[in-house]
């Protein structure tokens, strides 16, 4: 089993890194969040963890900045019915706290939004990781009372990206004076025309 990879980025590609590491390239598949942070790097030399996925027809490595990313993606490639390709579309599209936020509260709208999950795929991940995940978050469960969640969710349920949605409201919420639900949502849509414009 290979464990993770150090070595110098050859090439960036769509959900992929080529890591140089002594004279020969690994394809590593990577999150989204996780490649804008490798290409900011450029050529400089990269520490990967890795998973490697083994199949009858192929040899897959997947890569993540963090042990916390490596666990998460093991959790859900264990669901039944849930492959590597499926948990690294989570990874891409919504943030672990979040991701863990949904399974606690079993907020099925959060996870559907996900490509590539449908609802009897978003009640499965529920089903077999809501345990885990209270175990992994030690006894802090988030509720579904955090304002920022909740605003969050309601963006999600308009058409947003989670990712998106989540980002625009951290980035208002300081800024808030109105500590109201709506008021939070009426900002964070505001940041989210501005963006897109």
């Amino acid at each position: 089993m290979i464990s993770h990879l150090y070595g110098e980025i050859a090439q960036c590609g769509e959900g992929f890194v080529i890591i140089d590491v002594g004279g020969i390239g690994y394809h590593v598949n990577v999150s989204r969040p996780a490649l804008q942070e490798l290409t900011k790097k450029g050529t400089s030399n990269v520490k990967l963890f890795t998973y490697l996925n083994v199949r009858e027809d192929a040899l897959n490595l997947y890569g993540f900045m963090n042990t916390t990313e490596l666990e998460m993606f093991k959790l859900i490639i264990n669901v039944a019915g849930v492959g590597p390709q499926i948990a690294m579309k989570i990874l891409s599209e919504i943030k672990i706290e979040d991701f863990a936020c949904a399974i606690i509260n079993e907020d099925e709208k959060v996870l559907t939004n996900i490509s590539g999950i449908g609802k009897k795929n978003a009640q499965r991940l529920i089903l077999e990781l809501k345990d885990k995940m209270k175990k992994k978050m030690g006894g802090y469960i988030p509720t579904s009372s955090n304002i920022n969640y909740d605003a969050v969710s309601a963006l999600v349920s308009l058409g947003f990206q989670q990712r998106e949605s989540r980002e625009a409201v951290e980035a208002v919420s300081a800024e808030v004076k109105d500590t109201s639900i709506e008021a939070l949502i009426k900002a964070a849509l505001l940041r989210l025309k501005e963006v897109e414009g």
